[in-house]
């Protein structure tokens, strides 16, 4: 996990203020893509994943998800465009779209449901706040 820790962490790494700013751009265009945080979410549970869905939607302890998972719920086509704009192979994407999937929905629902506005797709600035918390809780 090596290669996976170091990509991570020069994408979401304060440091690295860019990829940080790479990455918020990257997680805004997913949601787009999907149709706001409610498409996604409802991607997501067709795709096989509404278990884990759910435990990052409510207040308990989000469950794991793999790149192979997150790769069959969003498409092949999905990750490869993601992996393209983060300068990643498909499988390097993949991984981080998996690890850090889980709390960017966690951190977009802290009442433990949907927001009323999930339709939309949250501002930069607030995507850019999930993005500071994310690398906070995974890089420390």
């Amino acid at each position: 996990m090596g290669l996976l820790d170091s990509a991570l962490g020069s994408l979401l790494s304060p440091a690295q203020g860019g990829g940080q700013s790479q990455v918020t751009q990257v997680l805004g265009n997913l949601l787009q893509q999907h149709g706001g945080l409610g498409g996604l979410v409802t991607q997501l549970s067709q795709g096989g994943l509404g278990s884990q869905v759910s435990s990052w939607i409510g207040n308990g302890q989000n469950q794991p998800v793999s790149a192979s998972q997150i790769t069959q719920a969003l498409g092949g086509g999905t990750i490869a465009r993601i992996a393209q704009e983060l300068g990643l192979d498909p499988q390097q994407a993949g991984n981080i779209v998996a690890q850090v999937l889980p709390h960017l929905i966690d951190h977009l629902t802290p009442a433990g449901q949907l927001p009323t506005n999930a339709a939309q797709t949250p501002s930069n600035a607030v995507l850019a706040q999930a993005v500071s918390a994310i690398a906070a809780k995974l890089l420390h």
